[in-house]
């Protein structure tokens, strides 16, 4: 099992961890700070770091049960198993998936009520897929979704029984994706206050601490992907 520690703080930047095996298809640890590829948002990239030696993390992926892999560059150089090592997170790249995340689940709140049909963060552009047969103006999300990130909203999470799931399930905007069940527990992400959040709904991703944070995005195009389905790309403005 490998303890996440961005589940508690996404800010973390470094963190020490010990190699409980090691391979060119991953190096798993007993804790990290890089966010495993899932749920739509991409895997972090970095560096391990260790006493005589250093690999560039290229990819991180989840593993076998609750580990998680963190994948080198090829040929890249491998700690020794029970090695001390040092996680260096590309930061830059991991504040930016952060933006990203947090802006889709404001751009849910501009759409109440629409479920959604899928999705991807990534650095430069992400998109979420929603069940709408018309869709609004691009223009018209695009101010909705700025004046929701120039409000400057706080972003907090919360573990709660997962049988929350079963009073409200209306928390849930994802059609395709179901939140992961069996551990007990769940992790919700806020936006907004407790008595009147914005966005509410579970997530395991990296979100950046208040709305302001995000910058000015763009709603770059909005897609027909089917009868019932319609693709918003964002992007952040230059």
């Amino acid at each position: 099992m490998t303890e996440r520690l961005y589940m508690d703080d996404a800010t973390l930047r470094t963190c020490t961890a010990v190699v409980l095996s090691a391979g060119p298809e991953g190096i798993e640890l007993d804790r990290t700070i890089f966010y495993a590829r899932s749920g739509g948002q991409a895997g972090d990239t970095g560096r391990l770091q260790w006493d005589g030696g250093e690999t560039v993390i290229a990819d991180t992926l989840k593993g076998e049960g609750e580990a998680i892999r963190h994948v080198p560059a090829p040929e890249a150089a491998l700690p020794a198993v029970g090695a001390a090592v040092t996680c260096v997170l590309d930061w830059e790249r991991r504040h930016a998936l952060m933006r990203m995340h947090t802006t889709l689940h404001l751009l849910c709140s501009v759409l109440p009520g629409i479920a959604v049909t899928g999705g991807a963060v990534n650095a430069e552009k992400s998109r979420l897929d929603f069940d709408l047969p018309n869709a609004p103006p691009k223009e018209e999300v695009e101010a909705k979704l700025n004046a929701l990130i120039a409000a400057d909203h706080p972003v907090s999470f919360e573990w709660v029984d997962e049988s929350v799931l079963d009073t409200n399930p209306g928390l849930v905007r994802t059609l395709s994706v179901q939140p992961p069940r069996g551990t007990g527990r769940l992790r919700l992400v806020r936006v907004g206050s407790a008595e009147a959040p914005i966005d509410l709904q579970p997530c395991g991703g990296t979100h950046v601490s208040r709305t302001g944070e995000i910058g000015r995005m763009l709603v770059v195009k909005i897609e027909n992907k089917g009868k019932q389905n319609r693709r918003m790309i964002i992007a952040p403005a230059p």
